[in-house]
């Protein structure tokens, strides 16, 4: 890993990225979204069109004329598929091309129809019912709330889109640590929900990374007006404070709530998401100034523990996991040991696109 901060290491990331993975269009997948929500924050950057250019060579691919999304499947009510959405609206607004439009609005058109908890939350999945993952903010809520600042499908929207991240925390928050769950289960049947609470046990830093960057997000879109716009602004600050108490040498690891336990270890994506919407907060004025200032010293902190360097001179992210949910046929019963069970790999998406947009905060002037 580095010993010496790394200048400009958004560009560099970035580039090493577009060397080694080519387009990314393989499958509609959130990953990708991710670096291409990373490559949109350096395109703003830097002014280069190339990282414009990526994201549109790469979401060409998947639009057709009459804006079909090749890999799509809304019946199957994934928010994970709906985080590609916001790199729709924005290739609309920057071409005008109405078949990004007609395509994000085939995403949106999901949430319409997306089954819902009885007090309005929406399901994760189709396959996850009655389950709300702090995952899905991340993946649905941002977009949810740009589709309809841009065209204004529901007058509710709005207020519902800030309920979800509000709903969100009240079901996965755990008093006694201050630190939101990976899930909530409204019927506790599931092997991981608490049977009194339908809490999930632990707090996963990826997780909760996403759902830090999703308010951030909301609250940089939403207008204050709206109605909980004011208790979404109160989650965001009372979770970032509590965040800053919680770092490990700087940064985040795998586990938030088992500091001390064996095998728990640093981990990369979490952090990085964790730091990009400390940073951004900071900056939009959503918290103290002073965050900037410990957002940085994560950042080198993230740079010491997680960029490392091939002896071909390519750089990359490591100490990823690869990647972790709750229920299922593969044993993820949401247990300490299972989170630290998950392969940690080098080269992944999701911390990648994390990491680029962290230091894209990190290197504004």
């Amino acid at each position: 890993m580095l010993t010496q901060p790394l200048p400009h290491s958004a560009e560099v990331i970035a580039d090493a990225t577009m060397a080694r993975f080519g387009l990314l269009r393989d499958v509609w997948s959130y990953d990708y979204g991710v670096v291409w929500r990373g490559m949109e924050a350096l395109a703003a950057l830097t002014g280069s069109e190339k990282y414009a250019a990526y994201i549109y060579d790469a979401l060409d691919s998947f639009v057709s004329a009459d804006g079909e999304v090749r890999g799509y499947h809304p019946e199957e009510h994934n928010l994970d598929h709906l985080c590609n959405g916001r790199q729709l609206l924005w290739l609309f607004d920057r071409t005008g091309e109405e078949r990004f439009r007609l395509a994000a609005l085939r995403l949106r058109t999901q949430l319409d129809e997306q089954p819902r908890t009885s007090d309005g939350g929406f399901w994760h999945k189709d396959i996850y019912p009655f389950q709300m993952w702090l995952d899905g903010q991340h993946m649905a809520i941002p977009f949810y709330i740009g589709f309809e600042r841009r065209f204004g499908r529901r007058p509710e929207a709005l207020s519902d889109a800030a309920r979800q991240l509000i709903l969100a925390w009240r079901h996965t928050l755990n008093p006694e640590t201050g630190l939101p769950c990976h899930g909530w289960d409204e019927k506790r049947v599931q092997p991981w929900a608490d049977p009194e609470t339908g809490r999930a046990a632990h707090a996963w830093g990826r997780a909760v990374g996403w759902y830090m960057v999703a308010l951030c997000d909301s609250l940089e879109l939403l207008p204050p007006e709206t109605p909980g716009y004011q208790e979404v602004l109160d989650i965001f600050q009372t979770l970032s404070a509590r965040m800053l108490d919680c770092r490990w040498d700087g940064v985040w690891l795998q586990v938030l709530d088992e500091p001390g336990r064996t095998g728990n270890y640093a981990e990369s994506s979490g952090s990085c998401l964790i730091d990009c919407a400390i940073l951004k907060g900071a900056r939009l004025g959503l918290l103290p100034a002073a965050f900037r200032e410990e957002g940085l010293r994560s950042f080198a902190s993230i740079q010491r523990h997680f960029i490392g360097r091939m002896n071909n001179g390519e750089y990359f992210v490591a100490k990823c996991c690869r990647g972790a949910g709750l229920g299922g046929a593969t044993g993820r019963d949401g247990s300490f040991d299972y989170y630290i069970s998950e392969p940690v790999v080098s080269f992944d998406l999701k911390a990648t696109g994390a990491f680029i947009q962290a230091a894209c905060e990190a290197e504004r002037e």
